[in-house]
């Protein structure tokens, strides 16, 4: 097996294969108080724009620095959105650690895959207030959870999402189905064809949500 490694403004590319793409972005060789290198910023929905800056957190595995989506305006339709330059696919493994923070109208986290815009997108999202993972298809700027596979409708599945505390979220997109993971547990499969083609993958935050992320990773297939 080939290896190839290149490090630029924290972003590690990993060659695993003639037929899949590692990328690993950790943020410790960017600026702290300023966006990460690498990175457009977007948001979905009403109020302020999200601010997203690189920070130090002594309790990441690494205690080095961090993104941090750190502007509270409450607006609750309101969903910043940070998505990674360079890279687009269809079928991705995309995992992330995050910590929510604080929040009064939300604690969320999540994970941003097919992204077209800042109106078109799939993302799954932990909520440390409602203690839940929910998968949606953000389309035309509108946000509908989707039904988990052989469970019929359900608002995604409850978990405990615990708050200033390091966790991981994980998703698999394999052509129409989607598999989550929380701390390493598989909890659901979704199907969807709405977005079927490739597109960027990114991170994203809900209404005052301040979240800290890191260690993100996506494994692209060709």
């Amino acid at each position: 097996m080939r290896r190839a490694v290149a490090i630029a403004c924290g972003i590690v590319w990993l060659a695993a294969s003639l037929h899949a793409q590692t990328t690993q972005v950790n943020f410790e060789n960017d600026q702290a108080g300023k966006p990460p290198a690498g990175f457009s910023f977007a948001r979905t929905g009403q109020g302020k724009e999200g601010v997203w800056v690189v920070a130090r957190d002594e309790q990441s595995r690494e205690r080095g620095y961090i993104l941090a989506q750190t502007d509270g305006d409450r607006t609750n339709s309101r969903f910043p959105v940070a998505v990674l330059d360079g890279m687009r696919a269809a079928d991705v493994d995309l995992s992330v650690k995050f910590k929510p923070v604080s929040g009064r109208v939300d604690q969320a986290a999540g994970l941003v895959w097919r992204y077209q815009d800042a109106n078109n997108y799939y993302i799954v999202r932990a909520n440390a207030l409602e203690n839940n993972v929910v998968l949606y298809k953000v389309q035309n700027g509108r946000r509908t959870d989707l039904p988990l596979k052989g469970e019929g409708r359900t608002y995604g599945k409850d978990v405990p999402v615990p708050s200033v505390r390091w966790s991981e979220l994980r998703v698999v997109a394999k052509g129409t189905t989607f598999t989550v993971f929380f701390n390493g547990e598989k909890l659901y499969d979704v199907d969807d064809a709405t977005f079927p083609g490739a597109g960027r993958v990114g991170l994203w935050t809900k209404a005052d949500s301040v979240t800290y992320f890191d260690d993100l990773v996506i494994t692209a297939s060709e």
